[in-house]
């Protein structure tokens, strides 16, 4: 594992791209190994587990929640969560401020962005975006800090749908930028490509991938 993640964290660091290892299901100690190498940013899916790490594991860890986030979910992680990747509801921004300003913090988060052509996935339409971003303009919403946007392709062999599709998510980051958050240097991040796409998404401007399965060997 370590080789994989020397060659893999090295091609990122060259790229100036944010590596965030995905660790859902796998155990503390093989995070430990994986943290003893340098690796500080870890990905999880699933709210109870992530916190059952995050007791466990070094404080220093930058821990990124990744999969989809139930409102009554918040609290359990409000008080130390590195980013929040998967913002896709206004209600759901309102919780997270309502959770982090108890916390006495401001929570970086990103909003999901849904582009692939696949039903499960979550994730706002380019036109709930932009009205979320209108509707939260003037809102207090002082202990959160949106710092950018996420998406995840279409799980597809179809390289040019991937490209497209991160294609348009960029687009849609770059016009964000310009109109909501023209002299905000926290609004810088674009996450998107996984192991079997990273490469695609930081050809489109991805500047954080999230990677598991090339770092622990299997499908993640």
């Amino acid at each position: 594992m370590n080789d994989t993640y020397q060659t893999i964290s090295n091609y990122l660091y060259q790229h100036n791209v944010t590596l965030v290892a995905v660790s859902k299901t796998k155990p503390a100690q093989t995070i430990l190994e994986l943290y003893n190498t340098g690796q500080k940013d870890f990905g999880e899916n699933r709210v109870q587990e992530l916190k059952e790490k995050y007791e466990i594991l070094p404080k220093d860890i930058r821990w990124h929640l990744i999969g989809h986030l139930q409102k009554n979910k918040v609290k359990y992680i409000a008080p130390w969560i590195y980013l929040i990747h998967s913002v896709d509801s206004t209600e759901l921004l309102m919780e997270i401020n309502k959770q982090a300003e108890k916390s006495n913090r401001i929570i970086p988060c990103l909003l999901q962005i849904y582009i692939a052509k696949e039903e499960t996935k979550f994730g706002l339409d380019e036109t709930e975006l932009f009205k979320l971003l209108d509707d939260n303009t003037n809102e207090n919403l002082g202990n959160i800090r949106i710092d950018g946007l996420m998406g995840m392709a279409t799980n597809t062999e179809n390289e040019e749908t991937v490209r497209n599709e991160f294609r348009y998510l960029k687009s849609l980051f770059d016009i964000t930028k310009s109109k909501y958050f023209p002299n905000a240097d926290h609004f810088k991040h674009l996450s998107m490509g996984m192991s079997s796409d990273y490469k695609i998404g930081m050809e489109e401007g991805s500047t954080m991938v999230r990677i598991g399965s090339l770092l622990f060997g299997e499908r993640n």
